[in-house]
């Protein structure tokens, strides 16, 4: 990714199964390839801030994050407590994103579930969409991966390795 690519956008980065699956065994790790994690961790490097849900914060490792990260969820119980820079705030995903842009600024990195991500691009708020798809089937959480794309007017793809990358602007 170019690093001054995105700059004052909302990206969303969803990675699934061949199949759809958004995890296995209860995470996002079940479905990742190493070359997914690879783009995963880069492009964290180039926002303003991370949003993301209560149960992605429950089930993912967000104890240290290069930038802060916004936690929505209305269960105020903090499981990241020991991170310094993750806010806990019980917000739509719209009301979130808009204080995230306001308190550290506009380029926002949406790592949320599927229901969050499909949410923000209902309301025409993602301007671009980076999914992966790997060859892991037989998960648990599947979307609809067309469907996902069929809401951006651009979509590209790369093959590589075992891994398809599609990023969706609209």
């Amino acid at each position: 990714m170019n690093a001054s690519a995105g700059v004052g956008q909302v990206i969303a980065t969803l990675v699934v199964g061949s199949d759809g699956s958004t995890a296995k065994d209860g995470s996002s790790r079940g479905v990742t390839s190493t070359l997914d994690r690879a783009r995963f961790l880069e492009r964290r490097r180039h926002v303003d801030a991370i949003l993301i849900g209560g149960n992605t914060a429950r089930t993912e490792p967000y104890r240290k994050t290069p930038v802060p990260v916004v936690v929505i969820s209305t269960s105020m119980v903090n499981a990241l407590a020991d991170n310094r820079q993750a806010y806990w705030w019980n917000a739509s995903p719209s009301e979130a994103l808009e204080r995230a842009r306001r308190l550290f600024g506009p380029t926002i990195l949406v790592e949320a579930g599927a229901s969050i991500i499909n949410e923000l691009i209902a309301t025409g708020e993602v301007n671009r969409l980076e999914l992966s798809v790997t060859q892991v089937s037989g998960g648990e959480d599947r979307i609809d991966i067309q469907e996902m794309l069929s809401h951006f007017t651009h979509v590209e793809s790369e093959n590589e390795g075992e891994t398809i990358f599609y990023t969706a602007t609209r």
